[in-house]
């Protein structure tokens, strides 16, 4: 599993309405994308008490040759063509879990970032980090839930989706979810990845 998110930061004025109806009429296009486990379709919009207005898709791969046919197929290239090109944060995925509310249509999305401390090997840190990632898939609420590792900047992170529009304070950025697709979300194999 690979997981896989772009930013694109928008003006403060800038009308979030365009890119709810880019995701309403263009993010049924990857609801059957070859190698895509799931792409959550998020936004902060500051007039809902974010910094920023944002959009900023998440993904999770469950093969290279997916996000690769992804990156350099027509789909990015017009998010390229039409915000100019994002910088590409990747992750390994390190464990995945459907929660409770699996079942549920997710409404928002958390994403928290955190080091891994130098003062523990880094397989001791990532086996703590999974077990408290399979602990944390089980609350209440939790559609689904990946974590993963960018061993570049030794960064652990915990992405979750929610039932609720509502999510504990502590859970990191906070993102409304206006699409999922989810093609290849059954395959993407549950629990430690390793």
């Amino acid at each position: 599993m690979y997981a896989m998110q772009y930013e694109i930061t928008l003006p403060a004025a800038y009308d979030m309405g365009i890119i709810r109806e880019r995701v309403a009429t263009k993010g049924h296009l990857l609801d059957s994308f070859p190698g895509l486990g799931l792409k959550a379709y998020l936004v902060r919009e500051r007039e809902a008490g974010a910094p920023v207005n944002q959009y900023a898709p998440f993904y999770l791969w469950g093969t290279p040759e997916g996000m690769n046919s992804f990156l350099w197929g027509p789909g990015f290239q017009g998010i390229v063509r039409d915000f100019g090109r994002p910088v590409v944060q990747h992750w390994t995925g390190l464990s995945y879990a459907e929660g409770p509310a699996a079942a549920s249509a997710p409404r928002t999305a958390t994403r928290h970032r955190a080091p891994l401390g130098e003062a523990v090997p880094p397989g001791e840190a990532v086996a703590d980090a999974v077990a408290r990632h399979a602990r944390a898939a089980r609350r209440d609420g939790v559609v689904a839930s990946a974590l993963a590792v960018d061993p570049r900047h030794w960064e652990v992170l915990a992405f979750t989706l929610w039932a609720d529009p509502e999510v504990p304070a502590d859970e990191g950025e906070r993102f409304r979810v206006l699409h999922l697709s989810a093609p290849g979300r059954a395959g993407l194999g549950r629990g430690r990845q390793w």
